[in-house]
């Protein structure tokens, strides 16, 4: 997908595959990670089916119109976006704002936010933690009884803050702008998860929480969700969420997933470059430097060297042994075709010595095997 007419900013995310599990603004989070060097592969679990012209959301802005609320919670930007989109489509935009000029809006979050901005409207209180917990906490404490309150739903629902608000009292409208589709291509989602858990992908990124469920329920149904966890919680794979919310499903699997800290994609963008970056993917100090593992090589000292498929097994092999040594059996077993050809493995092992231009990182240890000639921690300070 990377275009090479795009300016760079880094190369940072050199060598990289990353997966992003997204349905709107795929494109532009794709641009910014590639200006950093990365390969992206697209791979959407969930659509977003707006309402645009579904009549009972134009019948509640009517009756909203005629009836002005109290209160609207905005639960996300897009569906906010979605709702006035649709007004302006039936004629509606002017009379719905005049209708909310006095109404105390509330948001989820600052994306939330930005879209009542965007819409020429003023949130009135945001809820930072982006939780609709925190939301839900604070219009109760101002009571609600009596009051009209309308809640613009996100696509997984209002999570249960109709009923929250319904029982202390409080006059509740729904607002439904859209919901969660089907996978655009449910075979890209199958191929991704399995290029995931083969050890193909360096990140999986996801930018919602039910796009993050749907993710790893495909991985369920392949039969792969084990391995991909257990490369998650190596740190083979990097999972990032743009915020808490998002992050939700993976840590629900005891996964600790990087996520941006103000919940937008240019945060989550940065985070990703500064992982990668930033020295805080797995490494090892070796003989010939620092080492770190990308799915299409390897970087050493900061310079990414590409490496065939059979070269990245095999190196990730010893990587994982971080300096013990791995048997030619071993070695055997990650590289399923060279049988029981041992003089397979040692050109495999001479092919990679060549591509790193490094021929010290890789140790022979006579009638045992090989390893990565890694600097212990006690020779490192002599």
């Amino acid at each position: 997908m990377t275009s090479p007419s795009r300016p760079t900013l880094s190369a940072a995310l050199e060598g990289c595959t990353i997966v992003i599990a997204v349905d709107r603004r795929s494109t532009e989070l794709a641009a910014a990670l590639e200006r950093h060097g990365a390969h992206v592969r697209p791979a959407p679990a969930l659509t977003i089916v707006p309402h645009i012209d579904d009549e009972a959301l134009i019948a509640c802005t009517r009756e909203l119109i005629a009836h002005p609320p109290d209160v609207v919670v905005a639960t996300t930007g897009v569906g906010f976006r979605g709702w006035m989109e649709a007004a302006d489509e039936a004629g509606l935009l002017d009379e719905l704002h005049a209708a909310l000029s006095r109404t105390q809006i509330v948001a989820r979050g600052p994306k939330a936010r930005g879209a009542i901005q965007q819409a020429g409207l003023t949130a009135d209180w945001v809820a930072e933690s982006e939780t609709s917990t925190e939301l839900g906490e604070y219009l109760l404490a101002q009571d609600v009884s009596g009051r009209r309150i309308a809640v613009q739903h996100h696509g997984s629902g209002a999570d249960g803050l109709d009923q929250l608000f319904q029982a202390s009292g409080a006059d509740v409208v729904s607002l439904t702008v859209y919901r969660w589709g089907p996978p655009p291509d449910e075979a890209i989602l199958r191929r991704s998860v399995a290029a995931t858990a083969a050890g193909e992908i360096d990140a999986v990124l996801f930018t919602s929480a039910p796009g993050a469920a749907e993710w790893l329920a495909a991985a369920r149904r392949e039969n792969v969700l084990d391995d991909i966890l257990g490369l998650a919680r190596s740190g083979r794979v990097l999972m990032a969420a743009v915020g808490p919310i998002t992050a939700g499903p993976l840590e629900r699997l005891g996964l600790s997933p990087l996520y941006a800290e103000r919940g937008r994609l240019g945060s989550l963008v940065r985070a990703v470059v500064t992982h990668f970056g930033g020295g805080h993917a797995p490494s090892l100090e070796t003989a010939a430097g620092r080492l770190e593992l990308r799915s299409t090589g390897a970087v050493l000292d900061g310079s990414h060297i590409p490496l065939s498929r059979t070269g990245v097994d095999l190196l990730a092999a010893l990587f994982d042994a971080a300096g013990g040594v791995v048997s030619r059996t071993r070695l055997q077993s990650t590289l399923p075709r060279s049988g029981e050809n041992t003089h397979a493995i040692e050109m495999a092992v001479a092919r990679v010595r060549e591509a790193i231009g490094a021929p010290e990182l890789i140790k022979t240890v006579v009638k045992r095997g090989y390893r990565l000639n890694v600097i212990e921690p006690a020779d490192a300070a002599v």
